[in-house]
């Protein structure tokens, strides 16, 4: 290993679109306890389903690395993801190491929360900072459908009390709508959750992967359900929180919290996209839809230097000429292969 480098090297890089490097965000499991059909669809991975092995996947120290190294090149924030990402043992571990990364000042979860109420005091304690949960419903018989029958409602509704003890009051609830599954219950979500502190956000149906049977008759548009949530509680623009923020931020006009829209389909943000994912398995990816990863396990493996793996992380960064949201329509993106979200988060 490679003396430890500075912690910023000749700047942050741009991309060919003028595109700073900002956020990493690390699947550290490419499993799953859930069998969402938005992501790995039980009819395509069975519980049988041959994942990635101990020795494939990066190990703390190596991911430890990598974060140290993007840190060097501009990244101040960190998301863990999965798969499931509280199925890696030890986790807090992990989040303690990340937490002591000089430059790195957000360092957040998402999760499906069904692990969480056991870890979420741990993980506080580590020094993990923020919280997302995939919450689709609180209908309990659509959970069970939309979690692949693995699941129930009560469990993650639990964990987000757990959370609260724990000292995460404001958590991000993240729910992906689809037509004719779930949106018709999205009004009661949104009421169970009104007045928490907790930001609900909806996120458009995604053609993420190339099993999720994605049609786009099933994509429910933000601009839709802004109106009919507004006939309900009428709603306020805010201002965003930070350059290349995802989600459209409103408020509840009678002070009753935020929610949040992320339209990938509809309204496109690939303009202002700083985010890169590192894969479980240690590949670099510089979209959610791309279809294939840059390796750098293979190169941290075989003793590369920091200063070589990060003019490699720069390198592909700088040739980096991702709009698939934006350009998802024309010919020219169709027919493309895309990663599995379980595989790079989302």
């Amino acid at each position: 290993m490679g003396a430890s480098i500075p912690l910023r090297l000749d700047g942050s890089p741009r991309d060919l679109r003028g595109r700073v490097l900002r956020d990493l965000r690390i699947s550290v499991v490419d499993r799953c306890n859930f069998r969402c059909p938005y992501c790995m669809p039980e009819d395509q991975y069975p519980r049988d389903h041959e994942f990635l092995s101990k020795a494939e996947r990066l190990r703390f120290e190596e991911i430890e690395r990598l974060a140290r190294l993007f840190a060097g090149l501009g990244v101040h924030k960190l998301r863990l993801t999965g798969g499931e990402p509280l199925l890696r043992r030890d986790l807090p571990e992990l989040v303690r190491k990340l937490a002591a990364v000089p430059g790195i000042d957000d360092l957040a979860l998402t999760t499906n929360g069904s692990l969480l109420a056991a870890q979420a005091q741990a993980l506080r304690d580590a020094g993990l900072r923020r919280i997302t949960l995939s919450l689709d419903t609180i209908v309990p018989e659509t959970f069970r459908h939309l979690s692949g029958g693995r699941g129930e409602v009560d469990a993650v509704l639990a964990a987000i009390a757990a959370a609260e003890q724990a000292g995460f009051r404001r958590l991000k609830i993240n729910v992906v709508v689809m037509r004719g599954t779930n949106d018709g219950e999205v009004i009661a979500l949104l009421e169970h959750f009104r007045g928490s502190g907790h930001i609900v956000r909806f996120i458009e149906y995604m053609d993420v992967g190339t099993c999720n049977d994605w049609r786009h008759d099933q994509v429910v548009p933000s601009a839709e359900l802004r109106a009919r949530i507004a006939a309900f509680w009428p709603l306020v623009a805010l201002e965003p929180n930070y350059g290349g923020e995802v989600a459209r931020r409103y408020a509840f006009a009678d002070g009753q919290g935020e929610v949040g829209f992320i339209s990938s389909v509809t309204e496109p943000f690939c303009g202002d996209c700083s985010r890169a994912r590192l894969s479980a398995d240690g590949k670099l990816y510089t979209c959610l839809f791309a279809g294939a990863g840059h390796d750098l396990r293979g190169p941290l493996r075989a003793g590369a230097s920091d200063e070589e793996l990060a003019g490699l992380i720069r390198a592909v960064w700088s040739a980096r000429d991702d709009r698939y949201s934006e350009i998802r329509g024309e010919a020219s993106a169709g027919g493309r292969e895309h990663v599995e979200m379980y595989a790079i988060g989302g």
